[in-house]
């Protein structure tokens, strides 16, 4: 034990496992002790057909909690021990069911006692221990049916992926990493526009020197991602959130979602009151991520550009 000793949790599925194949190694021990000729892994779908008459594969499948092709495999083994059998669904001939065979009948008997026994012995050994194992591993599964282990790693990658991700203020230096950012996800879904070209060529002229701004974000000192604030004077709206544009080498590390956050804390320690954009709903994470912040879907305003098939609006309060 001195290995999980020193890895800690993170090697929790090689000790399950571990547990797993001693309680299995076990199992068949105590089959042979009550002369029952059964492999551990067939009691789940052996005990779900004594509760029953007859099931299908599929309804096995989920009453267990197994995969289909897995069912299937056993119920094989089973059929060439003798302890099933098939056969077609009384009401619905188009089913094919599986049952227990008289063989399979008279081990379930058989295997009464043992069970009785088996019982008693985890009880004896949960009374002496002082943790409930068997109410542990329901609230684990239980918590991993709500999120999955994959989901909660990811999720807290993307935390620590956040503390190397640094947001500045827009410097000459990163006009180039400004455009070609933009126009790689630009020309990868849409064509590059008049309007795109002045922001990009010209982003000092075209937005900073009338009031906008654009912030840089970086993860690990490497430039990453962008995203403008762009002036409005149309007496309705403050700002344009526009330009914002992630490397693909950012994907997963929650930079679009950071850099979005601190150009709207830029809209809001300048006094703004409302935010548009446009968008084009073809581009599924940014509107997900709009949304997530809080945007909201408008119409009506005329735009320059043929892409936008959506508009939205943020109020600040």
């Amino acid at each position: 034990m001195n290995f999980f000793e020193q890895t800690g949790k993170v090697a929790i599925g090689s000790r399950l496992r571990m547990l797993t194949d001693k309680v299995t190694e076990d199992a068949a021990q105590i089959y042979k002790l009550y002369n029952i000729d059964m492999q551990p892994k067939w009691f789940p779908v052996f005990y779900a057909l004594a509760q029953d008459k007859e099931k299908t594969i599929t309804e096995l499948a989920k009453d267990i909690g197994h995969s289909h092709p897995s069912v299937s495999k056993i119920i094989s083994e089973m059929l060439k021990k003798g302890y099933v059998k098939e056969g077609k669904d009384k009401t619905d001939g188009r089913r094919n069911v599986v049952s227990l065979s008289l063989a399979g009948i008279e081990i379930s008997k058989k295997i009464e006692d043992q069970l009785i026994d088996v019982n008693a012995a985890i009880e004896e050994i949960s009374a002496q221990s002082q943790n409930k194992l068997w109410e542990a591993i329901g609230e684990w599964e239980f918590l991993l049916e709500q999120k999955t282990l994959l989901r909660r790693v990811v999720e807290k990658k993307k935390e620590r992926d956040s503390l190397k991700i640094e947001i500045v203020d827009y410097q000459p230096k990163y006009q180039e990493i400004f455009r070609s950012l933009n126009v790689e996800w630009i020309s990868q879904y849409f064509t590059m526009e008049e309007t795109d070209y002045k922001a990009l060529d010209n982003p000092q002229g075209y937005i900073l020197d009338k009031g906008g701004f654009i912030l840089v974000a970086r993860y690990e000192g490497e430039p990453l991602g962008v995203c403008a604030l762009v002036k409005m004077n149309d007496g309705e709206y403050d700002f344009e959130l526009a330009k914002m544009a992630v490397s693909p080498k950012a994907q997963g590390k929650n930079v679009g979602f950071l850099l979005a956050n601190a150009i709207i804390d830029k809209a809001k320690s300048l006094g703004a009151s409302k935010i548009y954009l446009e968008s084009n709903t073809i581009l599924k994470p940014a509107i997900n991520l709009y949304h997530k912040l809080g945007f909201q879907k408008v119409a009506g305003k005329p735009t320059p550009y043929t892409r936008c098939n959506i508009q939205m609006e943020l109020v600040i309060r």
